[in-house]
């Protein structure tokens, strides 16, 4: 089962995240086999994090849950709040086989969050650059919640347009970086 898990960062935590890096990247080799995605969103000039994203391929919706509570982070309170869901890789691959690359270009995170009727179950086919994407299901999988996607895009609105206007209660556009050790 695939998951989608963002943490948000509390304001004022970037000195106790700093303090932690080696801790949560130490944490996160534990599942690297696991990972299709990973990395912080940014500010927007790209200086300070403000969450982390990873979509971990996990047994179960416990396990789910142990990634994301257990994580350093997590326990020493860098982050105000976990979103956590199962998640469905339309695209079957990881952020590494993006033939983009770790680097070049703008990238984003980009989260709609709604219920009832699906929209967006397949990647549209114009002229995004998907990193990752999918939509966002409840624990068992059966009610569509949202969707998820991690972009390259020229900038922040062309990012958005990856998912329909209609269909959200809610979209949220946040800069995203290749997260994990450097190279």
């Amino acid at each position: 089962m695939e998951f989608f898990c963002y943490h948000r960062d509390r304001p004022a935590s970037a000195l106790l995240r700093d303090d932690l890096l080696e801790a949560h990247w130490s944490y996160m080799d534990g599942y690297a086999q696991q990972m299709i995605a990973r990395g912080p969103t940014l500010t927007e000039d790209g200086d300070t994090a403000t969450g982390s994203v990873h979509i971990v391929d996990l047994p179960d919706p416990a396990a789910a849950r142990a990634f994301a509570f257990d994580e350093p982070n997590y326990q020493a309170g860098v982050y105000r709040d976990v979103l956590l869901r199962r998640w469905r890789n339309a695209l079957g691959r990881t952020m590494w086989d993006f033939a983009g690359g770790r680097d070049g270009g703008n990238r984003y995170l980009v989260i709609g969050l709604g219920a009832g009727e699906p929209v967006d179950l397949a990647l549209p086919a114009e002229q995004h650059e998907p990193i990752a994407y999918g939509p966002l299901l409840s624990d068992d999988g059966s009610s569509w919640l949202g969707t998820a996607a991690l972009v390259r895009a020229g900038d922040r609105a062309s990012a958005r347009t990856v998912l329909s206007a209609d269909g959200y209660a809610d979209v949220e556009v946040h800069a995203w970086q290749f997260g994990g050790r450097p190279q």
